[in-house]
């Protein structure tokens, strides 16, 4: 007697999703049951990037089955699946890109941009495709930190090719202007540049393209607020009460502009000595807890106060890449997975299913 998928589908309803903390029957991940006798094949259909816990899912749902006295041979795909997401108002998707994430801090330098790029890398490393706008004009610095040097390729004469860098997709206003060369531009030359930047790329199929939004809640925050099609922003601070008065208005910004918040990044939550190993918070400790907890909005993780972080940035290889069995990306890998498991969860974007409808006098 073989077992059913009746069955299949009541066993995997206890079975919880590591990631998004939900078992996998409801999300509707389990798909394609095959039942052969004894034999039995299923795929788990994930709606976010999870190279990082493949195994982990696969062996749940195998030791789940595996006790069934009418299974013998189990076998379990784990594949994902990323589609666009609601985004606020009736600002329209862009062209190539299907989810865009703003990486916000209310103060500079709290880590933001080396968070922005390492969590671009993290999301890769899942499986995603990803890109990067530094969206910051008057202090750009992703092209040091992906180790960039040459300019983008026009093969048109109109748009821009992305520059390639650790395979993700980069554009940057740091790669069209002479390093040394200050952008003394007023506001409005700044939110265009930036439209621009954002538009005349092309972006090729991005599951997520990453913002690293400049520090305050200024002319590019307002445009990005109300032109660009944002599904959710997260918001990078340290636990210094300083920083964490700042972080509370980038959060309280988004919010009245109607972009969700994902959650908080804590940076530079701890240093250790690295002679005698002694882990002080030099910067105070629990103040992104305490604002999640004000908020009501997730902690997503916390990293160390760590100069391996800063070298390998400086030198353009983030400590996703640098080291990427190291704890510091690990921790980057699963804020990832936070992020665009929080993405799944939001409405689908279908706006460009359906056809138009254009109403005309006769």
């Amino acid at each position: 007697m073989s077992i059913s998928e009746q069955q299949i589908q009541a066993i995997l309803k206890n079975v919880i999703d590591p990631v998004t903390g939900k078992d996998f029957v409801s999300a509707g991940a389990v798909q394609n049951v095959q039942i052969d006798g004894s034999n039995v094949s299923l795929e788990i259909k994930l709606a976010y990037p999870a190279n990082g816990v493949k195994e982990e899912i696969q062996q749940c749902v195998v030791s789940a089955l595996q006790d069934e006295p009418d299974v013998d041979n189990i076998n379990v795909t784990v594949t994902s699946q990323i589609v666009p997401h609601g985004v606020q108002g009736n600002v329209k998707l862009i062209s190539g890109v299907k989810n865009i994430i703003a990486v916000a801090s209310g103060k500079g330098g709290v880590g933001k941009s080396a968070t922005a790029v390492n969590l671009a890398l993290a999301l890769a490393a899942e499986g995603a495709n990803v890109g990067i706008l530094d969206a910051d004009i008057y202090g750009p610095s992703q092209p040091q930190m992906l180790g960039i040097t040459q300019q983008p390729e026009s093969l048109d004469g109109k748009s821009m090719e992305p520059v390639i860098a650790h395979g993700i997709q980069a554009m940057s206003i740091g790669l069209l202007i002479d390093v040394e060369t200050p952008m003394v531009w007023r506001g409005p030359m700044v939110t265009q540049a930036l439209q621009q930047l954002l538009n005349d790329t092309n972006w090729k199929d991005v599951d997520y393209l990453v913002v690293d939004m400049p520090p305050g809640t200024g002319d590019i925050q307002l445009t990005l607020a109300q032109k660009i099609p944002v599904t959710g922003a997260l918001i990078v601070t340290t636990p210094q009460d300083i920083a964490l008065l700042d972080a509370r208005k980038g959060l309280k910004m988004f919010e009245k502009v109607g972009i969700p918040i994902f959650g908080i990044i804590e940076n530079m939550s701890t240093h250790t000595c690295s002679n005698c190993g002694h882990a002080e918070p030099i910067f105070g400790t629990g103040g992104g807890e305490k604002m999640c907890q004000d908020y009501d909005t997730d902690f997503l993780g916390a990293l160390p106060l760590d100069i391996k972080i800063r070298e390998q940035t400086d030198v353009g290889v983030p400590s996703v890449v640098a080291d990427p069995e190291g704890e510091i990306a690990r921790t980057y890998r699963n804020i990832a997975r936070k992020v665009a498991a929080k993405i799944a969860r939001s409405a689908e974007d279908h706006s460009e299913v359906f056809a138009k409808i254009i109403m005309e006098d006769n």
